[in-house]
């Protein structure tokens, strides 16, 4: 299928398509006229990578999950992936506790206010 097609059946923009393509992350094969073409199963890819961007996974990271990803839903057990997950876990709660830190010290300021 050409790049407008997937665009359509996945509802990413072509040009998010282009950059996944860039980062490594979607492959495509071009005919005579350079017209990207995608596998059937680029649905399917496009889906996962949007599900792994929306755990804040840089896309390096996704990169080399995505083997892991295949053919069912959720992650295989590959040795990496595990690696990876706690990685961006431990990343989370790093976060979640420099806004724990922000959120008690907004605390003390507005309760001066009143």
């Amino acid at each position: 299928m050409r790049i407008g097609e997937l665009s359509h059946r996945t509802g990413v923009n072509p040009r998010l398509l282009r950059y996944y393509e860039q980062q490594g992350l979607l492959t495509s094969e071009r005919d005579s006229n350079s017209y990207r073409w995608y596998q059937p199963d680029a649905v399917t890819r496009v889906a996962r990578i949007r599900e792994l961007l929306e755990t804040g996974l840089p896309t390096e990271a996704i990169r080399s999950l995505l083997p892991c990803t295949e053919p069912g839903p959720g992650l295989l057990a590959c040795p990496h992936s595990v690696e990876v997950l706690d990685k961006q876990l431990s990343r989370v709660d790093e976060q979640l506790n420099e806004l724990q830190r922000r959120r008690s010290a907004l605390l003390d300021v507005s309760g001066s206010l009143h």
